[in-house]
């Protein structure tokens, strides 16, 4: 039998995506029925669920056996499940604006498209805005694989009472752009954390360039769309959105450079089988203060995936820690840990438990 002509494999693919049409239109209805299950048991039911998301992201990444990556596949379920998600309970998501940051990437990433998003001005708002009911989640910077912990994050974390429900990550890589890439560039406008990222490239391509550090690499973007001579160090997604020309690509120092998001809510998340545990810890001001804090964790074998410390707001010359440690607060190991660590310190905040990040 001789090889398909490009007709009939056309003909086969139209038959193919009509059946995964109905197939998703057979799994948007019981998400539907799943809605209707949950109103009727209690009208403040919570429909979203991160644990059972990276519980089913999981398992198709584990089944995945055919010419599709794993995370292409997990990809593609990650929107049919934000779709059907939607027409259980459609999400307002906070995020560090405006339009074509990072974190809206990070936003993007881990919801899917199907949600709303609500642009913010800073941190502290977004973490406003969730409080008030204004958004279901905000999604926030945490730390970077360069520049470490985010200082307003943490002091936030320390100051409000929110929960850690999810992570994201986000590989940056920096595009410079100008509205005439052919006009001589006299002014580099970014966030001063991306000026930081790039500043061996910038010193050697526009030593004579005058860099203006602004709230965000998305509003560099905005501002220089009408600036002639102008440029700035912004991500893919502004460089279409505001309709700039690329000048350079991936003008980053270092590749592999990576920003870690967290997921903000009001509720506990359940065991999800793989998960991390976020608490800030204020100890004692004495000698031997942090071997006291860690010892318990050794003690039970618990892996810790983070120890930063950050000054106290307010506070001159006191330090708070905020710890990643494996492992739900619902576990029998982390609960003796944190139980001993309780008598030990001034203070231990869990932040949360969540899935360690899938995709």
């Amino acid at each position: 039998m001789g090889k398909k002509t490009l007709a009939e494999l056309r003909v086969e693919i139209d038959a193919l995506d009509k059946k995964v049409q109905s197939l998703i239109g057979e799994r948007a209805q019981l998400a539907s029925d799943v809605a209707e299950v949950k109103k009727a048991a209690d009208d403040n039911s919570v429909f979203y669920r991160p644990e059972r998301e990276a519980q089913v992201l999981r398992s198709i990444i584990e089944r995945n056996d055919n010419l599709l990556k794993d995370k292409d596949m997990a990809h593609i379920f990650r929107e049919i499940m934000s779709a059907c998600l939607a027409l259980e309970q459609p999400l307002n998501i906070a995020y560090l604006g405006p339009e074509g940051t990072f974190t809206q990437e990070a936003a993007l990433k881990h919801f899917g498209h199907a949600v709303s998003t609500l642009d913010c001005g800073s941190i502290d708002e977004i973490f406003h805005q969730v409080e008030k009911g204004n958004a279901h989640y905000g999604v926030v910077p945490i730390e970077n694989s360069s520049n470490g912990v985010i200082g307003g994050t943490v002091d936030m974390l320390y100051s409000q009472d929110l929960k850690i429900c999810g992570e994201v990550e986000i590989s940056i890589q920096h595009q410079l752009m100008s509205a005439d890439q052919s006009v001589e560039i006299k002014t580099i406008y970014a966030h001063q954390q991306a000026l930081d990222q790039c500043q061996r490239w910038l010193a050697n391509h526009y030593p004579n360039a005058q860099l203006k550090a602004v709230a965000s690499n998305a509003l560099a973007a905005r501002l220089v769309k009408d600036e002639v001579g102008a440029a700035a160090i912004a991500s893919e997604a502004a460089l279409g959105l505001y309709d700039l020309e690329r000048v350079a690509k991936n003008i980053e120092d270092k590749t592999g450079n990576t920003t870690r998001f967290l997921i903000l809510g009001k509720e506990s998340i359940e065991p999800s089988g793989d998960d991390k545990t976020s608490i800030l810890v204020v100890t004692k001001h004495e000698s031997g203060a942090l071997f006291d804090l860690l010892e318990p964790f050794k003690e039970q074998g618990i892996n810790m995936m983070q120890l930063a410390r950050h000054p106290i707001p307010g506070v001159k010359w006191e330090y708070l820690f905020l710890i990643d440690i494996e492992g739900h607060q619902e576990d029998d190991k982390v609960k003796v840990a944190l139980a001993e660590i309780e008598k030990r310190v001034l203070k231990v905040d869990v932040l949360g438990s969540y899935p360690v990040a899938v995709l």
